[in-house]
């Protein structure tokens, strides 16, 4: 990451660094295996509140023509109309609602949004460095 805004009032404002952000998956396939994979672009801003964690945010655009399982006739599928419609639909969105927990160890509930349809997911993590 890297930061875009001066420190006020305990807040921090950063912004992904793609070359070092990862958004990785693990999907069950026929229930004997995990097909796993990433998405390659991303773009997002973390903002970390030094006095009270608990009002930290995250928010994360995802180019969804990016995925990559390794296998290149399954990802031109991933990317048609049969699953993620990246034509329609370009981009995966994630905004947290809130952070439970310390840095050490916490959870992030949001709202992750596919195929213009919003879910909320619990996002587990841990602040590494700085």
């Amino acid at each position: 990451m890297s930061e875009t805004v001066t420190r006020t009032s305990g807040i921090s404002r950063w912004n992904l660094d793609p070359a070092h952000s990862q958004v990785e998956f693990g999907v069950r396939h026929m229930m004997i295996s995990t097909v796993k994979g990433s998405f390659d672009e991303l773009e997002g801003e973390v903002e970390l509140n030094g006095d009270d964690f608990a009002q930290s945010r995250v928010s994360v655009e995802i180019d969804a023509s990016s995925i990559d399982t390794g296998n290149e006739d399954r990802d031109q599928h991933l990317r048609s109309e049969d699953f993620l419609d990246v034509d329609e639909f370009p981009a995966l969105s994630f905004r947290s609602t809130k952070v439970e927990g310390t840095e050490d160890s916490f959870r992030l509930p949001g709202d992750l949004t596919i195929r213009g349809e919003t879910r909320e997911v619990v996002l587990k993590g841990k602040l590494l460095g700085g």
